[in-house]
């Protein structure tokens, strides 16, 4: 349960609720990473063909869409904690569908998939606004910090771990141990009964009450700036690094060791970037994390320079500590300013607009490249990483992610 005001104020890390909360969230993590990894995997050993693991993928992606503002709705409308659980259990169910489909049906992979995807959109807002419930306002920068370090720290070692358990088990046992996860993020975290919904709210059609949701986002200037920054930098400098950054390593430097170092430069910044935010409160944080989301422009700029690869480690490392000081106080704000009873759906809108149009920065990427080149590509992207944060941070409001006088 949130503490009341008047109680002192402890380590986030010492509270039983929220490590279970926590632990939930990594679990749901840890799953949502190892899908694709297990995949990839599954088409090495000739179990899933190069098609079939972009269909399944895309059906996965497809799921998580149409999920998300339904998740959003049904956590704001119900208990955020029975959400939870549904959609963990949805995944759970799926993920060894997915594995029972493997060399056999493809179709039954790509319901599967579908399915999980649905549990992962689900959930997500609502493990947004269980944060809210379960960690009382002084310390939830702390536990946005703590959650999104667990992810780092996760994609940073998870890989080696599960190439390593590929030397024992098979990918069919990898997929249900994705499964494991899900039941995890399910079953563990705290149930509260901190949120109560109204009566009339369950009565709502749910175009309605994801309007609403919209309505309450318009109410706060800096959150749809800060909201199209977001979006315009992951269509953009994420699409084209994702792209362009493996053949970068190969042709340019002509060695993956570039590659490598460079995603792993990000991981590392970015969990000293949680670090950072964990404890820092700077006076117009709002500006600080724009900034932070601008230095992802230094990422597709190192690629498009003839630069030693150190500046390209040393760029993709300024980029993940940038993203972290933007991630944490976003989350923080969003938890903060938003009405309660709607930060779900405005939960959900962030993750379906900042997430569900990278798919499409994507698919545009490779046209973009055949008929510009990459310098221009790479160049323009940049550009809209620099300048997106920086046309949000003129929003009055976005000074310190709040519409209320200090």
């Amino acid at each position: 349960m949130t503490q009341t005001a008047g109680a002192p104020s402890r380590s986030v890390l010492r509270d039983t609720s929220f490590l279970r909360l926590w632990s939930g969230t990594t679990a749901s993590g840890l799953a949502t990473w190892a899908l694709p990894f297990v995949l990839g995997l599954a088409v090495l050993d000739r179990s899933l063909s190069a098609a079939g693991l972009g269909l399944v993928l895309a059906t996965r992606t497809a799921g998580f869409l149409v999920a998300v503002p339904v998740g959003g709705v049904l956590a704001d409308r119900y208990s955020r904690r029975k959400v939870v659980w549904w959609s963990g259990l949805a995944a759970t169910v799926g993920s060894p569908l997915i594995a029972l489909g493997l060399g056999r049906s493809l179709a039954l992979m790509a319901v599967a998939a579908a399915v999980v995807g649905a549990g992962q959109g689900a959930c997500r807002p609502a493990f947004q606004a269980l944060t809210a419930e379960v960690v009382d306002e002084p310390r939830r920068q702390q536990a946005n910090a703590a959650q999104t370090f667990a992810v780092r720290v996760t994609t940073l070692v998870a890989p080696a771990l599960t190439a390593l358990a590929a030397t024992v088990v098979d990918t069919g046992a990898l997929m249900l141990a994705t499964g494991v996860l899900w039941l995890l993020a399910a079953v563990v975290p705290p149930w509260t009964t901190t949120h109560a919904p109204s009566p009339a709210r369950t009565r709502a059609r749910f175009v309605t009450e994801f309007a609403d949701g919209v309505r309450e986002a318009r109410r706060h200037p800096w959150l749809l700036a800060g909201l199209g920054a977001l979006t315009a930098v992951i269509a953009t400098g994420y699409s084209a690094t994702g792209v362009l950054l493996p053949l970068v390593s190969r042709d340019r430097y002509d060695t993956e060791a570039v590659l490598a170092a460079a995603l792993t430069a990000y991981t590392a910044g970015a969990l000293a970037g949680a670090l950072i935010v964990a404890r820092w409160r700077p006076r117009a944080q709002g500006w600080v994390a724009l900034a932070g989301l601008a230095c992802y422009g230094f990422a597709p700029l190192s690629l498009l320079l003839p630069v030693h690869p150190a500046v390209v480690v040393a760029a993709y490392v300024l980029a993940g500590v940038g993203i972290e000081l933007f991630n944490v106080p976003w989350f923080t704000a969003t938890q903060r300013e938003v009405a309660p009873d709607k930060l779900a759906r405005v939960s959900s809108l962030d993750f379906l607009l900042s997430y569900g149009l990278a798919p499409v920065g994507l698919a545009l990427i490779a046209p973009a490249l055949d008929a510009f080149g990459a310098p221009a590509v790479l160049g323009a992207c940049a550009l809209v990483c620099f300048l997106a944060p920086a046309a949000a941070a003129l929003v009055p409001s976005s000074r310190r992610f709040s519409v209320r006088e200090p």
